[in-house]
C-alpha cells in the first residue's frame, strides 16, 4: 500500500512565546537534543511510511535546517522522501489559511504520487504510535476518513476537537472546541479529543477539498470535517488501542500531549524524565530519532534497510541499537 504523508508544521505558536519568537513550534527543543518534530516523524519512519512532506510556514528556517541536518540523510539511500513545502507563492498572501488549505495547495502534488492513502497528521505532538495499526482499522472499515482519538476528561476536551462516535468508532458528529462536549457512550465523564491525525481516501481528500474551497472553508477541525461526518464514512481511531513494541510497565499507555503552552511543554519533559519516566525517550525497539547530537557523535548516518519502498525496521541494526 502507497501512503503519502503530510505533516503539518505551520502553526505559529503564539502560547509558547518567546520560545518561539525565532523558531517554528514544531522545531523547538523538546529534550536530549530532540525537537517536537521528531516524534511524529520518528512514527511514520518506524511504520515504514517513506514519502513524506512537511507543510511549514511560521518561521520556517529552523525546521527546514533540521530536516535537512537531522532527517535528509536517512532517504539519501533509499526510495523515500521527505521534504519541506512552503506556501506556494501564487496564493493570497502566500500564506496557508488553515490545515485544510495547506493539503489543498499541494493537491496536484499528492494526485502525482497516485497514493492508495493520504496521511494528514500534526507536527507539535508528543507520543508514540504504530500509523500501519491506524491504517489496519481504517481498511476493516472501508472508511472515507479515520480520526486519531483520545478519552480526555470532559472539562479538558472543550480544548480539542470532539469526536461523536457509535460503538463501531463510526463518528456521527466532529465538534471543534465545543462548551458542551458530547461524551463516550458508557462512560459520561469522558469525551472522544481528536489528536490532529487523519486518514484519507485520495478521492474522497480531493472531493471534500474541492467543496471546501468552493465554500470558503480553510481548515480541517473547524470547517471541514464537521460538515462530512454525515455523507462520508468518518471513524474514530482509539489510540489506546495502539500497541508499540518497547514501553516499559512504569510509562503510561496511550501517551499523548500536546504542548501548546509552556506549561504544557515544561510538563512534558518532565515526563521524560527520570529513572522511571512517564514517557521513555530511550525506547530501541520504537526510537526516537532525530537526534541532531547523536548524529554528530557518529559522524555519518546511516541509511535505513528499504525493501519495497519501506524500510524494515526489524532488520535495520542501526534501528534496533540507536
Amino acid at each position: 500500500m502507497k501512503i503519502v504523508a503530510l505533516v503539518l508544521a505551520g502553526g505559529e505558536g503564539t502560547r509558547l512565546y518567546p520560545l518561539t519568537a525565532e523558531h517554528a513550534k514544531p522545531a523547538l527543543p523538546f529534550a536530549n537534543g530532540y525537537r517536537i518534530c521528531d516524534f511524529v516523524l520518528s512514527n511514520l519512519i518506524n511504520s515504514n511510511i517513506s514519502t513524506i512532506y512537511v507543510l511549514a510556514q511560521y518561521k520556517p528556517e529552523s525546521l527546514m535546517k533540521h530536516v535537512q541536518k537531522a532527517w535528509s540523510p536517512w532517504f539519501s539511500q533509499s526510495e523515500g522522501l521527505i521534504k519541506v513545502l512552503l506556501p506556494q507563492s501564487n496564493t493570497l498572501s502566500g500564506q496557508f489559511k488553515g490545515t485544510a488549505d495547506a493539503v489543498y495547495q499541494y493537491l496536484d502534488l499528492l494526485q502525482a504520487h497516485s497514493p492508495d492513502l493520504v496521511a494528514v497528521f500534526a507536527a507539535d505532538h508528543i507520543y508514540r504510535m504504530d500509523v500501519r495499526q491506524m491504517v489496519d482499522f481504517h481498511r476493516e472499515r472501508e472508511a472515507d476518513v479515520t480520526v486519531s482519538a483520545l478519552a480526555v476528561p470532559v472539562e479538558k476536551a472543550r480544548s480539542f476537537g470532539v469526536l461523536h462516535a457509535q460503538a463501531d468508532g463510526r463518528v456521527g458528529e466532529f465538534h471543534e472546541k465545543p462548551k458542551h462536549p458530547p461524551t463516550i457512550p458508557g462512560n459520561p465523564r469522558s469525551a472522544y479529543a481528536s489528536m490532529g491525525n487523519y486518514l484519507f481516501d485520495p478521492q474522497v481528500l480531493e472531493r471534500v477539498l474541492l467543496e471546501a474551497r468552493a465554500r470558503g472553508e480553510t481548515d480541517f477541525g473547524r470547517d471541514v470535517l464537521p460538515r462530512i461526518c454525515k455523507a462520508e464514512r468518518v471513524y474514530a481511531y482509539d489510540f489506546a488501542e495502539n500497541r508499540v513494541p518497547g514501553v516499559q510497565d512504569y510509562e503510561e499507555r496511550a501517551y499523548w500531549r500536546d504542548v501548546g503552552t509552556l506549561a504544557a511543554l515544561a510538563a512534558a519533559q518532565q515526563d521524560a524524565t527520570g529513572v522511571r519516566p512517564r514517557f521513555n525517550l530511550w525506547n530501541p525497539r520504537w526510537p526516537i530519532h532525530g537526534r541532531v547530537q547523536e548524529l554528530e557523535e557518529e559522524g555519518e548516518v546511516s541509511a535505513p534497510t528499504w525493501r519495497g519502498g519501506r524500510r524494515d525496521r526489524h532488520t535495520d541494526e542501526r534501528v534496533q541499537t540507536s
